[in-house]
């Protein structure tokens, strides 16, 4: 999942403001408790998630995939004061560490988490939403563009983690591609051609793509 030297990695952490108690609270009992801990956003994405979503003072975020609740945190911060963070996820079983996680933050009130098939919420959510983010199932990625986009505000921002899925996207020549890369590599060909946004894909941690709308 990482693709930059260690060393300089470690020199970009210990260069970014530090990890909170709280953060570090998450990713502690993250490791500990729940399977694929990678899928934390972790401290480096966490902060420029926090610094971008303060830089646009948004009024409404929709995330798709809470999971733990880091990235949402580390957005929240970044809320107007009157703004709404909108999460989903599919995981029951993680509602009580995420209540508990959000609670903490203090931002409980700007934060509707709400649990199920983010395919079936999407469409009964109103928008505007000025940044989304996805970070659910790499399959339905181009899905999640296709309902929310009508529902960005002109200028507005998607951003889209995982996108260099662990380099799998580099396919060799008479390679198999087994269905998630597949559809990693479709997407990141739709948001590429969609003349609706301009878009720029970072290769921070797994690869963020950011497209806003025109």
């Amino acid at each position: 999942m990482e693709f930059i030297d260690p060393a300089l990695l470690n020199y970009c952490e210990k260069h970014t403001s530090n990890e909170d108690a709280l953060l570090q609270k998450i990713t502690r009992e993250t490791r500990a408790k729940v399977l694929m801990p990678r899928m934390i956003s972790g401290h480096l994405q966490g902060k420029m998630l926090e610094l971008f979503t303060k830089m646009l003072n948004p009024k409404t975020i929709l995330e798709i995939g809470t999971y733990t609740g880091y990235s949402g945190i580390c957005m929240a911060r970044g809320l107007s004061k009157d703004g709404t963070l909108i999460t989903l996820d599919i995981n029951d079983e993680l509602e009580k560490m995420v209540r508990e996680f959000f609670e903490e933050s203090g931002l409980a009130d700007q934060i509707d988490y709400r649990l199920g098939n983010a395919l079936d919420i999407i469409p009964e959510l109103p928008g505007p939403f000025d940044l989304v983010f996805i970070d659910a199932d790499k399959f339905n990625y181009d899905k999640y563009f296709d309902l929310v986009i009508d529902k960005v505000s002109s200028g507005g921002i998607i951003m889209a983690d995982n996108v260099l899925w662990s380099g799998k996207i580099l396919v060799e020549e008479g390679k198999k591609i087994d269905k998630d890369t597949q559809a990693i590599l479709d997407f990141n060909t739709k948001i590429q051609e969609d003349p609706r946004v301009e878009n720029v894909l970072l290769p921070i941690r797994d690869g963020v793509m950011m497209a806003r709308k025109i």
